[in-house]
């Protein structure tokens, strides 16, 4: 177990989430908020654009689903229910927006499945920026549908004087994703030197230049990101010896038999990986699940060619896509509380974007270039 979390990439893991719990509460997060409301303010539906707007620039900072909903969907929500939103759709945009989290850059699932594999995590990063943002401008291009059906309230379009103050309010908070992405893909420092870096960064900002948070803040907010930190690594941990004993009862290699028995083609056994990974995301957590069929499905690609670094992406998408699905569906069940929604109410208004990400799913699983495209350009 100790060997399983003794790894340097996943000290990123710790950091990240700490960068996350200190920017939702030191100001950060609404400034980016502010900021995305600039470019879809005159839009039907500006609020609901705001949202997957927010979610990018939040996700490439956190690497977390969870933590993105709570700090993006706990201040749009309820500006959108304040603007005659129906509170099922803001708890469905918010969901599944937040799940641009983990799928932008940085992503937690990737570097849990990166310490499994042994691929590097920057390259996983770099290939998940065309899905992410793939992602958001589907779900934007859904709220200008729905906004304009639903004749949803738009802003007015704001002074250039206006702009300019919002504009040099979040200048701060809009570095943060500037400076870590920028020195991840520029080769500056690693994605877990990076990790450390968003801390310091957002403890700085937050505590000398917004002064959100005080001193007496920061021991709360450690102990929240200890919390959540310890139930990914012990998982991690545990993983090492799963992982060992998976490997020496010859469970891969029965796996792969029984994929093969099915069909020859690698078109066929990606549909069906989609599938069970699906519904495993309806049921599990996607770092546990990475954790569990990693290992397990490893030969499977070794034997159908598949590169791994557009399965790693293909399946925490899938995963992903989980967030928002019950069971399990963390994301939804979080957004849809925040909402007072009725949860059967946002399963539906949920359906269409859901689509959406399947489609990006699709394109994911099918064109190579999708995730293989940025990482052979960087090197």
């Amino acid at each position: 177990i100790f060997s399983g979390i003794s790894v340097f990439s996943l000290l990123a893991i710790p950091f990240f989430i700490l960068a996350g719990n200190i920017m939702n509460k030191g100001g950060i997060a609404i400034r980016l908020i502010n900021f995305a409301k600039l470019f879809t303010g005159n839009i039907p539906g500006a609020l609901a654009h705001t949202n997957a707007v927010a979610n990018m620039l939040f996700g490439a900072i956190s690497g977390s689903g969870v933590a993105t909903a709570s700090a993006v969907g706990g201040t749009t929500i309820p500006a959108m229910k304040e603007e005659g939103y129906p509170d099922h759709f803001a708890a469905a945009i918010s969901g599944i927006a937040a799940i641009l989290g983990p799928i932008i850059p940085p992503s937690i699932t990737l570097i849990v499945y990166a310490s499994i594999t042994d691929l590097s995590v920057s390259k996983l990063f770099v290939g998940s920026v065309i899905p992410g943002i793939l992602m958001a401008v589907g779900l934007i291009i859904y709220a200008l549908f729905y906004g304009k059906k639903n004749d949803l309230p738009a802003h007015e379009r704001k002074s250039a004087k206006e702009v300019l103050l919002i504009f040099k309010d979040s200048i701060w908070a809009l570095l943060m994703p500037v400076i870590i992405l920028g020195g991840i893909f520029g080769g500056i420092f690693t994605p877990t030197e990076s990790a450390a870096v968003a801390v310091v960064y957002a403890l700085l900002v937050s505590l000398l230049i917004y002064k959100d948070i005080k001193i007496k803040d920061i021991p709360g907010i450690f102990v929240d990101g200890a919390i959540s930190t310890a139930t990914i690594l012990l998982l991690v941990g545990i993983s090492k010896s799963s992982g060992y004993v998976i490997t020496t009862s010859g469970l891969p290699h029965q796996v792969l038999e029984v994929f093969s028995s099915f069909t020859n083609s690698t078109v066929v056994i990606l549909l069906l990986l989609n599938i069970l990974f699906l519904v495993i995301g309806m049921l599990m957590e996607a770092n546990a699940a990475i954790i569990m069929m990693t290992p397990i499905l490893l030969p499977l690609l070794d034997a159908f060619g598949i590169d791994p670094l557009q399965f790693g992406i293909m399946m925490s998408f899938n995963l992903c896509i989980g967030l928002v699905t019950p069971p399990v569906g963390i994301c939804l069940l979080m957004t849809n509380q925040i909402a007072g929604a009725r949860f059967v109410q946002t399963l539906k208004s949920v359906l269409p974007m859901l689509l959406i990400g399947i489609v990006v799913l699709m394109l994911v699983t099918y064109i190579p270039q999708v995730t293989t495209f940025l990482p052979g350009l960087i090197k």
